[in-house]
């Protein structure tokens, strides 16, 4: 097998009630970060107990998960913008690192 370079990025993970996703995203936009992928968060367990994507009759109580990979430089930005977000609703962010095999997508 060829050995392969990787590259050091940052994941960011952040869990976000679907009506306030469009929010994010344009500032995501905004802060120029260079991709981001949004998922439907199906069922979850936190502070406020269980809940079930198929259980909710609207979107309203719907969480998404927004995953973006960045260049460290970048994050703290990245994080402040995501915060004045968060600091009016539920979510929840995480960040890690990981290794890409294509860095000039980030």
């Amino acid at each position: 097998m060829e050995n392969l370079t990787t590259y050091p990025k940052k994941r960011l993970s952040i869990i976000i009630e679907e009506p306030f996703l469009n929010r994010l995203l344009d500032i995501l936009d905004t802060l120029d970060v260079p991709g981001y992928t949004a998922l439907p968060a199906v069922a979850g367990k936190g502070k406020s107990g269980s809940w079930r994507r198929d259980a909710l009759s609207s979107n309203v109580g719907g969480m998404v998960q927004v995953l973006v990979v960045l260049d460290l430089e970048k994050v703290p930005g990245v994080l402040q913008a995501v915060r004045s977000v968060l600091d009016r609703q539920i979510g929840i962010v995480s960040l890690s690192d990981v290794e890409v095999l294509r860095p000039e997508l980030f």
